[in-house]
């Protein structure tokens, strides 16, 4: 895996007076391609609803790496937390997500996966005295979702006794010792087998595109106040001891230097902390893992201890902040960082369940020289009410497109790809195979863009999953997010002269789309349209519709038009 250095992030000019030229002659259209030419405007004695100018001048240049004045796109992702976690044990489901999400010529063509390093709970004796019930959790794991039980490496963990000297101690059984935390431990590193069994598979089908970020939701609970992973009982207090900040900083950077050194694959970044500055993360959750860090010195501390740990280890590897879920509070918490702990962090993760600071997040970043990622969302995301199958995709369509444009992240990764489980053995949020069913056909918006049968080992997907693939098979790493217009994504590929625009049209009506492509010194010489639309049964999924979408060019514009309800992707090669 090709890493991105420190040294490599650079933020250049906006101003690419080399690129600012004009469109002039038109270019003969090549192939069989279902294009008429005209010396006419496009839409004359037409209705044109929307022009859409393609702006190549005003685009970030996040992560030049090429030093082309082109801000370099890295790639689409997944989180593998949790979904790796429940498909893992099966060989069958494994191979097929790998190539349902990370497959680039059958697939999504996914190539960042974001992988969880699990806290782990001791679920038979963990502070029981703060519990009003205590029975209710003994011998019993008290997160239900049957995914989201995350596995720790740390074991047989011991109390350090302090009245003893390090030298008359039995240290020396130990993998790893914290004299300050008080605890002593090994590790099992067979523990999170199944999610390592995905992150192997996503990053052989990806191949050399592949990037791996590591991140934790909380400690392990034997460093924790509550002695709870899930949280502090005071969800908005703190729950790493004070005492164990580097015992932590090295947990962290221990599972990378195994996971690195056993071959399973290289990491880019890491992220010690998720959602930090919220009040979700509360002990005995029947949720999830989750911790809160404070805004400020808390949070720049587990940076810095961390940023110290990898260097001790002479681990080359992007430390990313804060992952915090709304962009607004990403701007906050990044400013209340210490000076060491701002230049221990290359780049900016946002979540975008909450806020609207687009705009100032971006030049947030490129005021300070950072990356800046979009590293997780999804949700019940709606338009197109009407549309039947179509209107997850289309809600997910609009909401990529908002971050996009918002904010010319050089990645966009969604939460977990498949969020939900048909499974007759397992009595927790688990689907029938009918009700699921049901959810792709009509189009009902839900988390993932796909949904795991266990009983049949096989992944169902519906309109969500091809819609993303509408973006994510055609714009790829290496790209350059160009600003557009209205309902509307394009990005410019260098290297091989081409420009990708991705439209949707989320009404019911079609609508006859113009776009000016003037700022391009090029001659269209090509045009692909790429559809997904209609229902589940008859309608199109990546459907190649370039011989019926009655594309017309002239000049420096092209028009097409946009059927209702549908996500179109223009694949233009210049000249």
């Amino acid at each position: 895996m090709k890493k991105i250095h420190r040294s490599m992030v650079c933020v250049l000019s906006l101003a690419l007076t080399t690129l600012s030229l004009q469109l002039i002659g038109c270019g003969t259209f090549s192939g069989n391609n279902s294009i008429e030419e005209s010396s006419d405007k496009v839409d004359s004695g037409e209705k044109v609803q929307n022009i859409i100018k393609i702006d190549l001048n005003d685009h970030q240049t996040f992560n030049d790496t090429n030093n082309d004045g082109y801000g370099e796109f890295q790639g689409w992702g997944t989180s593998l937390c949790w979904w790796a976690n429940r498909v893992g044990y099966s060989d069958k489901l494994t191979h097929a997500a790998s190539e349902l999400f990370f497959d680039a010529e059958k697939g999504l063509g996914l190539n960042i996966g974001r992988y969880n390093i699990g806290g782990g709970d001791n679920v038979t004796d963990f502070a029981l005295s703060d519990v009003d019930n205590p029975s209710d959790f003994l011998h019993e794991a008290h997160i239900k979702r049957s995914d989201s039980i995350i596995p720790g490496y740390a074991i047989d963990i011991t109390p350090i006794d302090l009245s003893l000297h390090p030298e008359e101690y039995y240290l020396q059984n130990f993998e790893r010792a914290d004299f300050s935390c008080g605890y002593a431990w090994n590790y099992n590193w067979d523990a999170d087998k199944n999610q390592i069994n995905v992150l192997k598979a996503a990053s052989q089908k990806a191949g050399n595109a592949f990037i791996a970020e590591a991140f934790s939701n909380s400690p392990p609970y034997f460093m924790t106040i509550s002695g709870c992973s899930s949280g502090n009982k005071k969800p908005a207090r703190n729950n790493l001891r004070d005492d164990s900040y580097t015992a932590f900083a090295c947990y962290l950077a221990d599972v990378i230097e195994h996971l690195e050194k056993s071959g399973v694959t290289s990491f880019q970044s890491i992220t010690p902390m998720n959602e930090p500055a919220t009040d979700y993360w509360s002990a005995y959750s029947e949720k999830q893992e989750g911790c809160h860090f404070s805004p400020g010195e808390s949070q720049s501390k587990i940076i810095t201890e961390l940023n110290r740990e990898l260097q001790n280890k002479g681990i080359d590897i992007i430390i990313s902040s804060s992952d915090e879920t709304s962009i607004n509070a990403t701007i906050s918490s990044y400013k209340k960082l210490s000076p060491e702990a701002k230049d221990a962090i290359a780049r900016l993760d946002t979540h975008t369940y909450h806020g609207n600071k687009r705009k100032e997040l971006k030049e947030t970043a490129l005021d300070a020289g950072k990356n800046l990622w979009m590293s997780e969302v999804d949700g019940t995301f709606s338009l197109g009410k009407e549309s039947g199958a179509m209107e997850a995709a289309l809600g997910f369509a609009d909401a990529i497109m908002q971050d996009m444009n918002g904010m010319y992240p050089t990645a966009w990764i969604m939460w977990n790809a498949a969020d939900m489980h048909i499974d007759s053995t397992n009595e927790f949020d688990t689907l029938t195979r009918q009700e699921a069913e049901n959810i792709l056909n009509n189009g009902e918006p839900f988390w993932g863009v796909a949904i795991a049968d266990h009983d049949a080992q096989e992944l169902l997907t519906g309109k969500k999953y091809y819609g993303f693939g509408q973006f994510t098979r055609y714009i790829r790493p290496g790209f350059c997010i160009v600003k557009s217009g209205k309902d509307t994504l394009a990005a410019y590929d260098p290297q091989n002269n081409k420009l990708v625009i991705v439209t949707m049209n989320s009404n019911s009506n079609d609508e006859l789309r113009r776009f000016d492509l003037e700022n391009f010194d090029k001659d269209i010489s090509e045009i692909t349209a790429i559809r997904t639309s209609g229902a589940m049964e008859n309608g199109e999924n990546w459907r190649d519709v370039t011989d019926e979408d009655n594309i017309k060019k002239s000049n420096n514009f092209f028009s097409a038009q946009a059927n209702a309800y549908s996500i179109t992707t223009y694949i233009v090669t210049l000249q």
